[in-house]
């Protein structure tokens, strides 16, 4: 039922939004431990992690913004 709802505002609106990329759902995964390994290293390997999460972040939010340009906001 939603989905028909959805579908009907879409159709009434007369807009379609784009579909977000599968890249920018996507949950970056810590950096595994493993026992015996120094410490920074595994730091390190959580830092690169991070680094593609923020990245990822910053392309979801471009998506955003070129959304949000072509369609306008609230």
């Amino acid at each position: 039922m939603n989905r028909a709802a959805s579908a009907k505002g879409q159709t009434q609106a007369g807009v379609v939004l784009p579909p977000l990329p599968d890249d920018l759902r996507r949950q970056e995964p810590h950096a595994p431990v493993v026992e015996g390994q120094p410490v920074i290293s595994i730091l390190a390997r959580e830092r690169q992690a991070l680094d593609r999460a923020n990245a990822r972040q910053g392309r979801t939010v471009q998506f955003y913004d070129d959304v949000a340009s072509k369609y306008g906001t609230r």
